[in-house]
């Protein structure tokens, strides 16, 4: 919790949350909930949204080790480093009494090799980056400065667990709340400290065992947290230069510290609905910078939301928008890899958003997750404090605060290279889709709608799909069970739903792609039938069909495809019907993960 807010939560923040560190908490976790779990969890693919217990879509559970089994305490943030030399791969994972050093190699039996204790006392708050296989950490622990462990050592560990000590300790500050590191630069950013007026004290790590001070960034006081760039933006004049992209309570402040002696503020931006601005983070083309703000969902009552900034001109950032999630969770931190951001929402856990559509946040759509605390998605600071995305594996370890290190495999189908997205829906936000869209619809029960389907079967026969193929929603017709499996089916005609407009690019081959079943009984008849179709300028045509039949035909999720190249460079909308046009007979459909990709 910062200086300004502390007076206003202190309702919320217990006295005895303070007693864990001497300075006052620069953040709003509080971990009232004590450690859960003493087991190792084996590893479980995530199918029909749960693995191993947990709520997930597209995120498999690799492993987890309760913070028991890795050295005790709460968990705080959380890091990773890969050995140059032989490639192994490790979580550095932070708790309130030191790091637990783990070698995620072999994702689902990870080991744990040892702890490093806090310098001097125990403390919610423990951050840490890596530079040149040197780890950098801080933590809100009076007098604790920067512990620097060569990650070298990790290589030969004889009789894991042990117990570390830092290789060296840097003392010329006390406590900080975070620390960031410059990897192209060579520069390490602490921040939150006690001195620079809490902005980011800076020390060039050229000899990593030695950090040297090399300035300060006081301008605008207080850092929450920092990304430090060089600098390859649109913004042409800035291009090659140290910029520093600051979460600064209230503001996104963007500051150029090329020279480490005289820095200079671009630029400081507030934005509406602020609570408290907390962490961000840069799209790799260094246009547009995620922030997220740790208290405006419980100060304003909204689900999760992230801010997406122009920063196309360092000098005028502009906020472009915003995503809202489908959870109230509270927001924490968010990394970019990639086209996809990696944001830890506490209570929700691990959400992963796909960035197709970041020039329109609105449009963001979530493609993954894994929620670490089945207990609520409610606003509050529990679960989830942070994740590292970027092992070349692409194991994703996050930091549980109650539950310790999860280690994780999403599944995001990342198009082949050449390959883009030109539009995507897994329903589990609305995008714009119409029911009835014309208003000549006859059917007279079982309508498509978007939600989370419930199964229906009968004599033997599986209807109605309970499961989705990510997340919890999608288009179904009739949702409810009801009281039978002819209770919400579709009865006495056609009914349909028809997309949002959708700009296809005027050039290469265009493809739409979507899972999708029929199911009925032996009622059925070649007049009943599942469709795909595409209104353009130029009309309405059959892209996809399947018809009824004299049996019975379970639901299950199949993939269907179609070309649209015949389109390209036109406005269209995608318009998806089912029909029971015999009468008597009992049909279901569903449409899941919609997507159109040009290569």
């Amino acid at each position: 919790m910062v200086r300004k807010l502390l007076l206003v939560l202190l309702p919320v923040v217990l006295g005895s949350a303070l007693a864990a560190s001497p300075a006052l908490a620069h953040d709003v976790v509080i971990p009232k909930e004590p450690p859960v779990g003493h087991e190792v969890a084996a590893a479980a693919d995530c199918t029909g949204g749960s693995a191993g217990g947990y709520a997930c879509s597209n995120v498999d559970l690799l492993a987890q080790l309760p913070l028991s089994t890795i050295g005790g305490g709460s968990g705080n943030d959380i890091w990773g480093w890969t050995d140059p030399q032989t490639g192994r791969e490790y979580a550095i994972v932070g708790r309130t009494s030191g790091t637990a050093f783990v070698d995620i190699s072999s994702p689902t039996s990870p080991i744990y090799l040892g702890n490093l204790p806090t310098a001097t006392t125990n403390s919610t708050w423990r951050d840490m980056k890596v530079y040149a296989n040197h780890a950098y950490i801080v933590s809100e622990a009076g007098s604790h400065g920067l512990q620097v462990f060569d990650l070298t050592r990790l290589r030969n560990v004889a009789n894991p667990p042990v117990t570390f000590t830092a290789d060296a300790r840097n003392t010329s500050f006390g406590n900080a709340h975070n620390i960031a590191v410059n990897t192209d630069s060579g520069y390490a950013y602490v921040i939150g400290s006690s001195t620079c007026s809490g902005g980011p004290r800076m020390f060039n790590l050229s000899n990593p065992k030695n950090p040297v001070f090399a300035g300060c960034v006081s301008g605008d006081g207080y850092t929450h947290d920092t990304q430090s760039v060089i600098y390859a933006g649109p913004d042409t004049p800035r291009r090659g230069r140290e910029i520093l992209f600051s979460a600064n309570e209230d503001t996104l402040t963007i500051v150029d510290v090329t020279s480490k002696s005289s820095p200079v503020q671009l630029s400081r931006t507030g934005y509406p609905g602020r609570g408290y601005t907390h962490q961000g983070w840069l799209t790799e083309d260094h246009r547009f910078l995620l922030l997220n703000d740790e208290t405006d969902e419980t100060r304003n009552g909204h689900n999760t939301r992230t801010y997406v900034f122009d920063v196309s001109n360092l000098t005028n950032p502009v906020l472009r928008g915003q995503y809202t999630g489908p959870t109230r969770a509270s927001d924490h931190n968010l990394y970019v890899k990639g086209n996809h951001v990696y944001e830890t929402n506490y209570r929700a856990g691990l959400r992963i958003i796909s960035l197709t559509n970041i020039a329109n946040p609105s449009a963001l759509t979530e493609v993954a997750f894994f929620d670490v605390y089945p207990e609520g998605n409610t606003a509050g600071f529990a679960g989830a404090w942070s994740s590292y995305p970027y092992f070349t594996s692409g194991t994703v370890v996050v930091n549980s605060i109650q539950r310790g290190l999860f280690v994780l495999r999403p599944r995001l189908g990342d198009p082949p290279p050449g390959e883009t997205t030109v539009f995507f829906d897994d329903f589990e936000t609305a995008k714009g889709w119409t029911t009835n869209p014309t208003g000549t619809d006859t059917a007279t029960a079982g309508a498509w709608e978007r939600g989370d389907p419930e199964a229906t079967s009968s004599s033997g026969t599986s209807l109605q799909q309970g499961t989705t193929i990510s997340g919890s929603n999608d288009l179904v017709t009739g949702r409810l069970a009801g009281s039978g499996a002819g209770a919400h089916d579709v009865d006495g005609g056609v009914t349909s739903i028809r997309s949002p407009s959708i700009a296809l690019p005027a050039s290469g081959t265009l493809t739409l792609s979507f899972s999708w079943y029929l199911a009925h009984l032996n009622n059925a008849s070649s007049a009943d039938f599942f469709r795909v179709r595409v209104v353009s300028p130029s009309g309405t045509a059959t892209v996809f069909q399947q018809v009824g039949a004299a049996s019975n035909r379970s639901g299950s999720w199949s993939t269907g495809t179609a070309n649209l190249s015949g389109f390209a460079g036109q406005s269209v909308q995608i318009l998806i019907e089912a029909a029971d046009a015999t009468g008597a007979s009992l049909v279901e459909a569903g449409v899941d993960d919609v997507r159109i990709t040009n290569s």
